[in-house]
């Protein structure tokens, strides 16, 4: 009676009372979950982000300031090594270049054998060489007659004079002519510099393909002008594609060259793509603390599209007939949950490989061990 009326006089303290009953009937009612370790292949990955990119995928650009006055292809041509793709306005240079060739013809033709400048000078070397040994014929005449006391000493002493004179003009002749091979070669040298530089500078105006492949964007259009350093267009190989992946550095000494790679990209959607790592590289990216680590589709894959995003799963493990059980049923300290006696205790094991939904068990545990599920314990 007691009972009956308090409930009567408090209806809010009944309703709490009666779902307190509930609860603790369907705690009492309910089942302590269990798990028994399973037998299979566990994969053990690592998760990576990046794009897909045109293998010696590369820029162009502009080494001179200028107006594009002719822009010889379009995105998706096909182009060679060489080849001319954007023209700029180079009047100027052309200019410059027509000079220095100019220049440096005329060069050369100072050095060649038909040398207006070398010839005129072989010829007075010619003459003095003549007058030399006309001078020298007399002055030995002189001397022997002198020697026989025939003649003056005065026109002994004028023969040698004169003879000494044509020595001079002698060697005066030849070193003329040397040193004027000698500075006619250093002009063929500037000038040959000179039109070679102003041939390289016009040629910065021809902007050319530095490798055979796929122009996948051009980036300036006919009549726009462009200034020094401006990126023109993206080129890369045509049919090649490499994955550029950013992979944690906490995870990179787990990566490894053949290494396989599943993937999905933005593109293809839930299309499943396989890959190997190509290529690690060393230096870490500060801004986002990965390492870049490149891949190669083996699965036959021409994938069209470059730039699309991708997610992969880099294959660092793979172990069959593992035992394994749920990474959730695994408590700090690498144990397990058992009821051993009517009691649960906590037990120790050993772990190899883990996902994150997995984990291998090598020890402290089998197939017939009931694990108790911590979080429903």
């Amino acid at each position: 009676m007691l009972w009956e009326s308090f409930t009567n006089h408090n209806p809010d303290m009944n309703r709490s009372v009666v779902l307190l009953i509930m609860l603790l009937s369907v705690y009492a009612c309910k089942e302590k979950r269990t798990l028994h370790p399973k037998r299979k292949t566990i994969v053990q990955t690592v998760y990576a982000s990046g794009k897909v990119m045109a293998d010696s995928e590369y820029t162009v650009y502009a080494l001179n300031a200028g107006t594009v006055v002719r822009k010889l292809v379009q995105e998706g041509d096909q182009v060679k090594k060489g080849q001319v793709i954007f023209v700029l306005r180079h009047t100027a240079p052309a200019a410059k270049m027509e000079a220095a060739n100019s220049a440096f013809s005329n060069a050369r033709e100072n050095l060649s054998a038909n040398s207006r400048i070398l010839n005129d000078l072989m010829i007075a070397v010619e003459n003095a060489d003549l007058k030399f040994s006309n001078d020298s014929l007399t002055y030995a005449r002189y001397q022997n007659l002198w020697a026989q006391n025939i003649g003056t000493k005065i026109n002994l002493d004028n023969t040698r004079t004169q003879y000494q004179l044509s020595y001079n003009q002698k060697r005066s002749a030849r070193e003329k002519y040397r040193s004027t091979v000698n500075d006619l070669r250093v002009a063929f040298k500037n000038a040959q510099s000179q039109a070679a530089g102003t041939r390289s500078d016009l040629d910065n105006y021809f902007i050319r393909a530095e490798s055979s492949g796929t122009v996948y964007q051009t980036l300036k259009e006919q009549g726009e002008a462009v200034k020094m350093n401006d990126p023109i267009a993206l080129l890369g190989r045509s049919a090649a594609r490499i994955i550029r992946l950013a992979v944690d550095q906490q995870d990179i000494e787990q990566i490894k060259a053949g290494q396989m790679v599943l993937l999905k990209t933005d593109v293809a959607g839930e299309r499943i793509f396989k890959a190997r790592i190509s290529r690690i590289y060393p230096l870490m990216n500060e801004a986002d603390q990965t390492f870049r680590v490149d891949a190669t589709f083996t699965d036959g894959t021409n994938q069209a599209f470059i730039h699309s995003s991708v997610e992969a799963n880099i294959i660092i493990a793979r172990k069959p007939n593992c035992l394994t059980i749920p990474l959730v049923m695994l408590l700090n300290g690498d144990s397990i949950c058992i009821r051993q006696q009517g009691r649960l205790v906590t037990k120790p094991v050993r772990t190899g490989i883990r996902t994150n939904k997995e984990v291998e068990i090598l020890s402290g545990a089998d197939e017939h061990t009931a694990i108790v599920d911590p979080i429903n314990k």
